[in-house]
């Protein structure tokens, strides 16, 4: 296996293909154009395999999440998926793990929203769902995403605290599904 991390600007057509590829077939035709863009723009790690198919990725890109008046610079993790025959190998945790040294050297918080099969990875992880309220300053202004809370999860890197649950937390605003 090798582990490659690179930005969305070092990656070639072929290989942003390749992501697409294996996102589609990871996520079962169910993941939209709007989701792939949201997965560019940033930090991407890469599994291959011996023979060198891509087998697994994720990608970390910057938001900014306002909490209690102050912006977090937060690496806002998107498009982890792990081809479905190579999954249960660990290869989600490799990617996690090239992901979370981004996180930890970039940014002051880790945030993702996890579908029901990933929840078990990231909670294992030491992810933990947020405890309080969601939001985005959208086009119209504030709006709480009361729909998106208890799947979002933040993770603090190492020194630091995650945010007081007390405050909403609010995400910057984007097409399609703003977490």
């Amino acid at each position: 296996m090798d582990t490659l991390v690179r930005h969305t600007a070092e990656l070639t057509g072929g290989e942003l293909a390749e992501v697409r590829a294996l996102l589609d077939g990871a996520f079962g035709g169910r993941f939209a154009e709007e989701d792939f863009e949201h997965a560019l723009g940033g930090v991407h790690v890469l599994v291959r395999s011996a023979d060198g198919e891509l087998v697994a990725h994720g990608s970390v890109v910057q938001r900014r999440a306002v909490h209690r008046g102050r912006a977090l610079r937060t690496g806002y993790v998107e498009a982890v998926a792990v081809r479905a025959d190579r999954r249960r190998q660990g290869l989600g945790g490799r990617v996690m793990d090239g992901l979370e040294r981004v996180i930890g050297g970039a940014y002051l918080l880790g945030a993702l929203s996890a579908s029901a099969d990933g929840a078990g990875l990231y909670a294992g992880r030491g992810w933990q769902v947020w405890a309080g309220e969601l939001g985005t300053l959208g086009p119209g202004g504030p709006v709480r995403l009361a729909e998106e809370e208890g799947t979002t999860y933040v993770w603090a890197p190492p020194g630091a605290a995650l945010p007081d649950p007390a405050g909403r937390l609010d995400f910057d605003w984007r097409n399609g599904d703003v977490l």
